[in-house]
């Protein structure tokens, strides 16, 4: 018998480490080729890590939400032969088995102090290939049983924890018996949970949950402080009448029905910010606010807040410039659905140089979004509803929607963003001047 050291592979071009969201095993448990042992975060996507071999798991190398080196240790297999670790494979032979968890702490230093650390202890060629979350694995084949640790995602795991369900009374769709969103939600409308209440529901509760905040929520957290902490934001706040864009929007999607992706006013709007932008490009920025650079650029890649399962992500359609109507509305739903299944590339979350955010029919009256950092500008869009407008001589009713757009104070100045609310408003409220196909 052997130990095999299963290290954190390279997962993405740049990135030096990675958080630990999610343990698929634990001591003890026996692993098969390709199952996937863990789940590791990085910036915006998630990523599960296979096994490269079969074996027996006798060391888990940190806890849920420790961050880990690329090329550290991650988890220690015992295998037939000789493994790939000769250090660690004497001490396997001592009859206890290893804590699960390494109490020594993971790599958090400098990006210097890593490269030390990773000079010490040499990186090995075994290293799995990382594989996105969304992935099909080749699993085994075994049925699901009660006594086998479930396979869920990480959001899945959260939300029946919520829900106070045990997903080892629940069954799985997906390949060995992992545990879907819909698989949770078709075991809930089942009709199955049991409540752990009794009595009045107006009894008092002293209980407290603590949700550690790791995963994709850090990172939002982390992202949302960083803006708010550097950026001075103005947020300026104005009404649109969009009864005759919405009008046309109809009539687009009458006249090509089902030829062609079904549009929604994000595509209007991107042609907006492309043609104020071409007049403004200082806002079509990004501000690198420790070299004191701000680098306008001349593709304008709009990013998209997307909402899914697993928290906010920021899609990015590059050259949104030279993309006509019907071509940015395809690129917004085809990576909306990437995000919400997993499987969106970090390319397409990243180099974004001005962003769009909206509730949808959930919005209000008006929203004070938080900029992008390092981005300059974020256009916020709000609900529409019909109100009444006085034309000269009447009331007349409106389809009206406020747009809300915040700028970093300290490059762009009040007149500036004034006018570029100014331009979307022009734009919006007379669509011939944007540029249509068809």
């Amino acid at each position: 018998m052997g130990i095999h050291t299963i290290r954190l592979p390279d997962v993405g071009e740049g990135v030096a480490e990675a958080e630990l969201v999610e343990w698929q095993v634990k001591v003890g448990d026996v692993v098969k080729e390709d199952d996937v042992v863990a789940a590791v975060m990085t910036d915006k996507a998630a990523v599960e890590v296979p096994s490269p071999i079969s074996g027996t798991v006798t060391w888990l190398g940190g806890e849920i939400g420790d961050l880990i080196a690329v090329g550290e240790k991650l988890i220690q297999l015992s295998v037939e032969g000789d493994g790939n670790d000769t250090q660690d494979a004497a001490a396997s032979a001592q009859p206890e088995i290893k804590p699960a968890i390494d109490k020594t702490p993971p790599v958090h230093g400098s990006a210097t102090e890593q490269e030390e650390s990773a000079e010490r202890e040499p990186r090995e060629s075994t290293a799995p290939v990382s594989k996105p979350l969304a992935e099909k694995h080749s699993r085994s084949t075994e049925p699901y049983t009660q006594a086998t640790k479930p396979l869920a995602a990480p959001s899945v795991r959260a939300r029946a924890r919520d829900e106070g369900i045990d997903l080892r009374n629940v069954p799985g769709s997906g390949p060995a018996g992992r545990i879907s969103q819909q698989d949770l939600s078709d075991f809930i409308d089942s009709g199955r949970t049991t409540s752990s209440s009794s009595g009045s529901s107006k009894r008092k509760r002293n209980d407290v949950r603590e949700i550690k905040v790791i995963g994709m929520r850090r990172k939002i957290a982390e992202k949302m402080s960083l803006s708010k902490s550097r950026i001075p934001h103005i947020t300026i706040v104005e009404e649109i009448d969009m009864t005759e864009l919405e009008e046309l929007r109809a009539a687009l999607n009458k006249k090509h029905d089902s030829k062609r992706t079904k549009l929604t006013l994000l595509p209007f709007m991107m042609r907006a910010i492309v043609e104020a932008v071409t007049d403004q490009p200082e806002l079509n920025a990004r501000f690198d606010d420790d070299a004191g650079v701000v680098r306008q650029h001349g593709s304008v890649n709009i990013g998209i807040a997307t909402q899914t399962e697993n928290g906010l992500n920021v899609i990015v359609v590059h050259h949104a410039e030279s993309a006509g109507l019907w071509d940015n509305a395809a690129k917004v739903s085809q990576l909306a659905d990437d995000a919400r299944a997993g499987t969106i590339k970090l390319e397409n979350l990243t180099g974004g140089t001005i962003t769009i955010t909206s509730l949808g029919a959930l919005g209000a009256i008006a929203t004070t979004p938080i900029i992008n950092h390092p981005e300059v500008a974020i256009v916020g869009i709000n609900k529409m509803q019909i109100r009444p407008m006085w034309d000269g001589q009447q009331f007349q009713p409106c389809k009206m929607m406020n747009i809300s757009c915040s700028f970093d104070h300290r490059v762009v100045d009040g007149w500036d963003a004034a006018v570029f609310v100014q331009k979307l408003k022009t734009l919006l409220e007379s669509p011939a001047m944007l540029f249509v196909e068809g």
